[in-house]
């Protein structure tokens, strides 16, 4: 499984590309299992009580990036291990598929292929061949209407039996000896939007206040019964996804998100550390502008600081000993079109700003999912990088 030219491995059979990325996973886990502990100390450094070097996380990945460059990617995480594992329960876009369900959407064909499809929640997902990632492309809850009906048939079951089945699997090789956070995607804004449409939610909170918390209520509920089994099965932390920021800065005014969403997270996140767990949380683009809210609601480590969008120097500033921080080097510019010693230089000047003055509070990786276009010698410069801080 080398190497392939660019395109290429877009055009190979799904089999083929579900045997390459079992591979991979395989490989890459086996090496994972087979280092030594790192779980205490890399609690220890998000507190900011380390020893200088951070934490590293780079399996942050793509299939395409994976099917492009294969086993040479592989290498590159049997050589340089991450010290934090995500663990990912099913596709953020395609969702919970019950062992039942006829007929099923294929993970692979979905982000591989011209396609769209539905998830469990009824919002209709596409994709588009040579893309990475998938976007709503209709929506549920298009009309309030039909709110109540929805809220009692329409909501999953959290706990629908197997729903956690996968992570479970993927989490109990390593919970013992690395830092591992369950995911949750979509949370609170990035679901309502997936239910009712961007545009239509960005008007409903001045002329629909009453029937967004409704749903907001409901999806309260829904996280909570999440956060409760993602401490069962022994997660160090719950990782939540909404994206909150432009590349300018926030979607919508900050007094609106205090007084709307700002509760929300309070209560689900007192409801992790009740449990013993820490809370990440992902929202790209500018958000600088909430990030003392969430200190407020009880975030613990902020992901991923976009650079382009945030400033570092800033954050490290304001912020810096009150939460770690995640991700921070440059997918879309630095590791696509730079130089590997100018990666190298990022990856070092990121750990000296956000990290080693805060006792290693950082999670030190890409600051979104890999892609494809970034060259090999870019990743291998990355990886060198990210572990020749200590």
């Amino acid at each position: 499984m080398n190497a392939v030219p660019r395109d290429d491995f877009r055009l190979l059979p799904i089999p083929e590309m579900e045997a390459r990325i079992a591979r991979f996973e395989e490989r890459v886990n086996a090496a994972q299992i087979a280092k030594p502990p790192t779980k205490e100390w890399v609690k220890t450094s998000l507190k900011g009580n380390g020893d200088g070097r951070c934490p590293v996380r780079l399996k942050r990945l793509s299939f395409d990036i994976i099917l492009r460059h294969g086993d040479a990617l592989a290498d590159l995480f049997c050589q340089y291990p991450d010290d934090v594992i995500a663990i990912i329960p099913y596709d953020i876009t395609v969702g919970y598929q019950p062992p039942e369900k006829s007929p099923r959407t294929n993970t692979v064909e979905a982000l591989m292929r011209d396609m769209t499809w539905l998830d469990e929640w009824g919002t209709e997902w596409g994709h588009a061949f040579g893309g990475v990632g998938a976007t709503p492309v209709d929506c549920p809850l298009k009309d309030w209407a039909v709110l109540d009906d929805y809220l009692e048939h329409g909501v999953p079951d959290p706990n629908a039996p197997g729903r956690l089945d996968g992570a479970a699997a993927a989490l109990g090789p390593h919970k013992d000896a690395k830092y591992c956070y369950g995911i949750i995607h979509l949370a609170l804004f990035e679901r309502l939007h997936s239910l009712r449409g961007m545009e239509n939610v960005l008007t409903d909170f001045y002329t629909n206040e009453p029937e967004v918390r409704k749903v907001l209520d409901r999806l309260e509920w829904y996280l909570m019964e999440l956060v409760r089994q993602w401490e069962t099965l022994g997660a160090d932390a719950v990782f939540f996804t909404d994206d909150w920021g432009s590349q300018s800065g926030l979607m919508i005014p900050p007094p609106v998100w205090d007084s709307l969403f700002k509760p929300y997270y309070a209560r689900v996140f007192a409801e992790v550390h009740r449990l013993g767990m820490d809370v990440v949380f992902h929202s790209c683009g500018n958000v600088t502008d909430i990030v003392g809210g969430l200190i407020d609601t009880g975030v613990d480590v902020l992901d991923p600081v976009q650079p382009g969008a945030m400033d570092m120097t800033q954050l490290a500033r304001e912020f810096g000993g009150k939460l770690a921080f995640s991700g921070a080097v440059d997918v879309q510019g630095l590791l696509v079109d730079g130089t590997p010693q100018q990666v190298k230089d990022e990856v070092r000047t990121v750990a000296e700003v956000l990290g080693r003055p805060f006792g290693g509070a950082l999670i030190l990786g890409p600051a979104n999912v890999m892609t494809p276009d970034i060259p090999l010698e870019n990743l291998v410069a990355f990886f060198e990088a990210a572990h020749e801080q200590a």
